[in-house]
This record gives structure tokens, sequence and C-alpha cells, in this order.
């Protein structure tokens, strides 16, 4: 039987192992980079437990039993210093806490020099992850530290590509190219002779010959958005020699550890036959809150929207960690209607040969809908993650009222997607809540895209068409102001007593009770705007949001004053019946040409799919051939 290194022990310092040194180690004593040695040592610095059963250090057997080769699993340890007890642990289904597994244990005593620890993991049908302990008398350095595999067969044969696409996001990848050149092309191990990196570069301000090298490639791109940048990626991927087995899609505006990356790589040396066509889905962690999982895998609901499979996660939580390797779809969730988002996705190139290239919808869904087609296993696990700014922090409306909008109805005809969730609720959905809460412009930007979605696929087939029309999605959008701008526009408009310094994030995001006529009130009028119409009093304070509804609290206003606290920006709505009528019948005029055409519409989106989807229209589209 032959074995393979399959994860370092991974201690790192960073903005996140700071602030959130548990993701990595639960220690009685501090953690600390041996800077004064150049073996890339760190020092357990005082006498303590050291537990590394971990999100980035516990090691996922029974994922790793289900999809690979793997038969055995075992702990590889170089310690120095004072005298230390190494323990086994493990979780079930069941552990709140990593439980000890006496059998394999190890003591060392107190040695200057470096002592090897090598263990074979005890692992039964009940173990779901498996990690240790370090007990020590004092100070004890740690280095070279692993866990491998023991396989069945051959290793399968990985030519592994990185794939990013950016716009004008020098710093994040910047440092992630440093971090590639550094940890994975420098590590000495070997994904080093089979890697490379694409960045593509849509806003052409990267300096290509300063970053680039041999295995690290920037390709200066046509601003196509994230679509048809990670298409760039996907076609360099297949055209390169040797031609890449897989491509890992990663977000530009990311944090990552090189870890996950070579774990990925790691993994796909393993895989079983039957899960070779499967896609490797990284974990989302919020990077302000680096504990925090917000998603790993999506699916579409049935009534339109995006949503996380999981629950959020707080990995620093030994029964979270163990929940989050033994989660199983509920049956509310449709498995035909998951997919992997590509802030971290790996695919097989040949799984793109069979499927297709991604739609040329710019941004947003063109990951769900190529997950969707694609239909494969989605294989996440702990310790492969980024870390990406929360969807909060950066709403856009033009994002999610015109380029959500408009991109899932157009996946739909063209290539099926979601087929069972209903689109048309969603943006009858998305107009009532923006015309109930006085966002016009916004309402306006849906119906721009239904209205662009109904021209057929020869408007998004032409180049350039997509950029051109998120660019005026973006000048159509509400405009938000300074605070200090929209306390004057308070003050113009004669709101006595508002006063932004005595505004809070719990008004902001608060809301009140609505009696049952109050309910009824809003329902038949709209909030006033459509048969008892009303000019309404007062304001109200709410979130920038577009999904949020604090019902009570707009009830019968005429101003509402919109809050993006986390930008520091604002807007002031004023409630406008006609406008409120003329977008109304746009929508009503708008929806008697869909119900005219929509069986026209989805036979040529249909019929556009291989086109569309194929090497040669990217090529064009992409200025390549």
């Amino acid at each position: 039987m032959s074995t393979l290194k399959f994860a370092n022990i991974l201690l790192e310092r960073n903005p996140r192992s700071l602030s959130y040194p548990s993701l990595y180690c639960k220690a009685e004593g501090p953690v600390i980079e041996n800077e004064a040695a150049a073996d890339g040592s760190w020092l357990l610095s005082t006498k303590g437990e050291y537990d590394f059963s971990t999100y980035f250090n516990s090691l996922s057997v029974q994922k790793l039993l289900k999809y690979t080769t793997a038969t055995k699993f075992y702990l590889h340890l170089e310690l120095k210093g004072a005298a230390a007890h190494v323990l086994q642990t493990k979780g079930g289904v069941f552990s709140a806490h990593p439980e000890p597994v006496k059998s394999v244990t190890a003591d060392l005593p107190a040695s200057d020099d470096w002592q090897n620890v090598d263990l074979e993991l005890a692992v039964d049908d009940e173990t779901v992850l498996v990690g240790f302990t370090i007990t020590t008398e004092g100070c004890v350095a740690i280095r070279n530290s692993y866990y491998s595999v023991e396989y069945n067969g051959d290793l399968n044969p990985v030519e592994f590509v990185l794939s990013t696409t950016t716009f004008k996001k020098e710093s994040f990848i910047e440092n992630n190219i440093r971090l590639v050149k550094d940890q994975i092309l420098g590590s000495g191990e070997e994904i080093a002779d089979h890697f490379n990196m694409y960045v593509i570069d849509n806003g052409r301000t990267l300096d290509v010959d300063k970053l680039s090298d041999e295995h690290v490639h920037v390709r200066p791109n046509q601003n196509v958005g994230g679509a048809g940048g990670f298409t760039r990626g996907m076609i360099e991927a297949m055209e390169q020699t040797p031609e890449a087995t897989n491509i890992l899609l990663m977000d530009d505006d990311v944090a990552v550890s090189p870890e996950s990356i070579k774990r990925t790589y790691n993994l796909l040396r393993l895989l079983k036959p039957e899960y070779k066509d499967a896609m490797i889905s990284g974990a989302m962690l919020n990077y302000e809150i680096g504990e925090d999982q917000w998603e790993d895998t999506g699916y579409m609901t049935p009534k339109g929207a995006f949503a996380p499979a999981k629950p959020p996660l707080r990995l620093t939580k030994f029964d979270d960690i163990v929940y989050n390797e033994t989660f199983r779809l509920p049956k509310t969730i449709d498995p035909d209607q998951r997919y992997a988002a590509w802030w971290y996705c790996c695919i097989p190139i040949q799984v793109i040969k069979e499927n297709g290239l991604p739609l040329p919808v710019f941004v947003r869904c063109d990951d769900a809908e190529y997950g969707v087609r694609c239909g494969k296993e989605l294989i996440t696990m702990n310790g492969l993650c980024i870390w990406h700014m929360s969807f909060h922090v950066r709403y856009n409306a033009a994002v999610e009222r015109y380029q959500t909008t408009r991109n899932t109805m157009i996946a739909q005809c063209t290539t099926g997607f979601a087929l069972h969730s209903d689109f048309m609720y969603e943006l009858h959905n998305n107009i009532r809540l923006e015309l109930k809460k006085f966002g016009y412009s916004n309402a306006e930007l849906c119906l721009d895209a239904f209205e662009d979605f109904l021209k057929g696929p020869k408007f998004i087939a032409q180049k350039g068409a997509a950029e051109k029309a998120f660019m005026q999605a973006n000048k159509n959008k509400e405009k938000m102001f300074s605070f200090a701008e929209v306390q004057q526009q308070a003050k113009d408009l004669g709101l006595d007593g508002f006063d932004l310094r005595d505004i809070d994030r719990q008004l902001v995001d608060g809301d009140k009770p609505r009696t049952l006529v109050q309910r009824l009130e809003d329902y038949a009028t709209n909030n006033g705007q459509r048969f008892l119409k009303n000019e309404g009093k007062g304001y109200a304070v709410i979130p920038v949001l577009g999904w949020t509804y604090p019902a009570g609290a707009i009830h019968g206003k005429k101003y509402l004053i919109v809050i993006d606290w986390y930008n520091k920006k604002g807007a002031i709505r004023v409630k406008d019946a006609k406008r409120y009528a003329a977008i109304t019948k746009r929508y009503e005029r708008d929806l008697k040409y869909y119900k005219k055409n929509i069986e026209r519409l989805r036979k040529e989106y249909s019929a556009a799919r291989a086109e569309l989807t194929s090497i040669e229209y990217w090529k064009r589209y992409l200025d390549m051939d």
C-alpha cells in the first residue's frame, strides 16, 4: 500500500488567524510563530493543552472514505522542547466536544532535538473526523506536521489550474499571487509541478511583466464581467500544455489560505472513479467575522431566490464542524436546483467539455446556472474555504434588481436552469417590495431587466451588450449620498426633528407591528398609492437592503430615509403616486407582451444555447480568435 501526504497541520499568521485562532488550535497558552528559526516552526509557548481538533486541523475521515480511495489515516508530528503527551481525538454525529481515543497516544521526553511522532489513527464506522491534542510541560516547538493517507490503486493524474477574474482590485489579487508563489509554487510539494494560475484582468490595471512568470499568467481582458473572465480562464486551461484536468474558479476579492488549494489538489488525486466528475465547493466564510460560515453550496428556492443549503455555522465550535461534515440535503431542497458558487469552485475540464461554457450574462447567476446545468456531485470539506465580504456590505441594486432578474430568466429559458423556480413570482415580489418602499428607481431596474430578457437571445449575444447594460443599470439605480448630504436634504424637505446623530442600527433595522386593519389597507393600497390614495405623513428610517420589508415602520409615511449604515450613505424617498401608476402601467404592458410571446422566446433561447456556450462563440466574444 502507498501513502500520500494529504493535509499539513496549518498554523499561519494573518488577520483571520490572529482574530480567530480557534479555527486552527484551541489552546491554554499562546501559539506563536518562531521568527528566530528558519525552519517554519511554531511555539506552543507554555505548559498546557493544545487542541488541534479544529476546522483547519481535524481530518474529515468520513468524507475521505466516501469519496476517495483512502483506507487508513496517519498523523506525523515533529516536536522538540519540553515533555509532551500526544493524544488522538475523534468526533461522531453527536459529539459536542472532541472525544479522546486513549488507545492512540505518544509520550515524548524533554529534548532539544527534534523528535518524530508517527501514529496510525483509529477510525470506526461512527467517526466523522479525527484530530489530536498535545499536552505540554512547557514550551514545545512544532514543525513539518501533517496527516497522510494510505490508499488503494493509483493516484489520479492532475494538472491543476487556479483561475481568478478581477476588475481593479489590485490589493486582493496581488496578495493572492504572492501567496501562490511563496506557499504553493515555492512549497516543494508535488502540486508545484502541476499548477498554473490565470489572472484574468478585466480592468487591465495589473502589471503583467511584474506579476507573471512561468506558472502565473496575467491576461489583460475586455470588461466582460465574472462570466466572461472565468470563461476565459476555462479556455486557457483547456488550451495550455499539458491540458488542465481541473480548474479552480476563485473570486478576486477574497482571502484564502494556500493550504486549502493544496488539499483540493490532493483530494483530486485520491478521488474514486465514480466521483472524478464531481465539483469541489469551497465554503464562504465571513471576511469580517472570520469564524462564521455563510454558505458552502446553494440552491434555488421554489420562489426563485438564491439561498444557502446549510444554516449559518460558527466554525470555532466543534459541534458545528461535525455538523458541517454530516449535513444531508433536506427533502425541502430539490437536489436538481443545487449549485456551487464561484468564489471557490473546482470543476473537471471534462465536465466543461461535456456541458459547454457559461452563458454571457456578465455577473450574477452565471455560477448557479452552470452548477445546475452540469448536475454533478458537490463535494465540500472542512478546511476548503475562502473569506469574502458579506452580502449586506456590498448590496448593489444594479446587481440584485437588474442582473439577477434578467439573468435568471435567460438561464431558465436557455439551458433549463432551475425549472422548479418561479422567477416571475420573484419579479412580481421585488417590484411590489420596491413600490411599497417608494424605491421607484429600483422597481424600474426590475422592468429594465424584464424588457431586456424579452428582447430574446440576440440581445445578450451581442459583444459588449452585457457590459453596457450593467453600466446603465448602475447609472439608473437609486443614488446614494453622504450622511451630510442626506441631513441637508432632510432640512430642505422640512423634515423637522430629523437628526442623523440620533439614528442608530437598532432604529434602522427595526420595525413595529401593524393592526389587521393596517395590514389590509397596505395590501389593498400598496402603502397608500392606489385606490384609496393618501399623501402620507412623517418619515421612517429603513435599511438599504432590497429584500427587507419593515411594513410597520413604513406604513402611512410620506418620506422614507434609506440608510446604508456600513458605507455611511443614504437617500430620501418621497411617496409619488403618479410615478407608482406609471411603473405599474409599464409592468402590465410588459406582462401582456410576455404572455403573448413567452413560448416563442423559450424556443429562441433554447435554440441559441449551443452557440452561446461554444468555444467558437466565446473566442470571438473575448477577442481571442
